[in-house]
């Protein structure tokens, strides 16, 4: 098994941690190691370092040679632009085939995701590389906790094979009463947006479903073979379709399969996702430093700086030194508005 790690988003909803030169993924939001570092680490037992890739940015990859200094400098795909995960994975693919067998399997996912129990993602992989090698493109469906509006979702049918399921639909985010629907019924999963197939399997839905992709794979394929993978890619991946993978491929293809899955997933897309999965007191509130809550409670706290909350409850607070954060937990989505606000009036040093 190979795997490829998507790190190449910009981590808007992170901010003020996550700035352009150092997005989400290098972030070390629990404990010393960045999330980059920790999604390596947990594939490590099952996949060594040489079949290990990671597809990023052209301004990131002098940060992840930083964070991974025994990756193999060949193992960094470079994206001259973001275009969301089809292309990213299209790309990466056309990059793996010159390298790798067409029955290889290849699991890839996102590096910015926490994943508490780690035997029990393992352990998930050995049913997903057996339907693989069938053909299947396979998806992890995490058992949801609560009626969440954040995430897709995916609807499981008859099982096919022990631990895996049909793929009956997918489905976008949904609102509060649909979430709540979903998650009576017991047969619909939160999209992981981690995956596995063999390269083969893959390069036939590109062709199938999303021919355009694979066209222009095709191109920079040739480009690589006439003058290297160092050659200037720029002018054909712009031309790429920006899709997700799953609108591109997951929810057109015939051949699919979910495992259902429960191993302490969270997808940290938001300061309240983080604040959420981190230890806090009696009173909820989380404090990185010192700080001192009066008749306050649920709070989340980021600062070198004592802090005091007074009569406040469920907001983060998040200073940087260079700019400060104050918001409610349950409109942290809205942060990314802040970084659009400031890309608008053209300040590069806060974003």
């Amino acid at each position: 098994m190979i795997a490829l790690i998507m790190a190449g988003g910009s981590g808007t909803r992170f901010w003020p941690k996550s700035r352009q030169n150092f997005p989400k993924q290098f972030l070390s939001i629990q404990g010393s190691t960045s999330m980059l570092q920790k999604t390596v680490e947990r594939l490590l037992p099952k996949i060594a370092m040489h079949d290990i890739f990671i597809v990023t940015g052209a301004n990131q990859t002098d940060l992840v040679k930083q964070h991974l200094p025994r990756l193999p400098k060949e193992n960094i795909i470079i994206e001259p632009f973001g275009m969301n995960t089809a292309a990213c994975i299209a790309l990466s693919v056309e990059y793996l085939k010159s390298r790798y067998a067409d029955g290889e399997i290849m699991l890839v996912l996102p590096a910015d995701h926490v994943i508490r129990n780690v035997p029990a993602f393992l352990s998930s992989l050995v049913p997903a590389e057996s339907e693989a090698r069938k053909g299947r493109l396979i998806t992890f469906g995490i058992e949801p906790e609560y009626p969440a509006t954040g995430y897709g979702y995916i609807e499981a049918g008859a099982e096919i094979s022990p631990r895996v399921r049909e793929v009956k639909r997918f489905k976008e985010k949904p609102d509060l009463p649909t979430a709540k629907e979903f998650l009576a019924t017991g047969s619909f999963y939160w999209n992981s947006g981690i995956f596995c197939w063999t390269i083969q399997a893959i390069c036939e839905a590109f062709e199938t479903h999303l021919g355009e992709a694979a066209k222009i794979c095709r191109a920079i394929g040739d480009r690589w073979e006439n003058q290297g993978f160092e050659s200037d890619i720029a002018d054909l991946y712009a031309g790429m379709p920006r899709l997700p993978i799953d609108i591109a491929i997951l929810e057109k293809a015939g051949e699919r399969g979910v495992i259902p899955v429960s191993y302490g997933w969270n997808d940290v897309g938001s300061w309240k996702a983080l604040a959420d999965i981190t230890p806090a007191n009696a009173e909820g509130n989380h404090f990185s430093s010192s700080g001192l809550a009066i008749k306050a409670k649920g709070n989340y706290v980021q600062s070198e700086k004592f802090t005091a909350i007074i009569g406040l409850d469920n907001i983060c607070v998040i200073d940087t030194g260079d700019a400060l954060l104050v918001c409610s937990k349950d409109k942290a989505e809205d942060v990314k508005k802040v970084v659009d606000y400031l890309n608008q009036k053209g300040d590069t040093k806060l974003t």
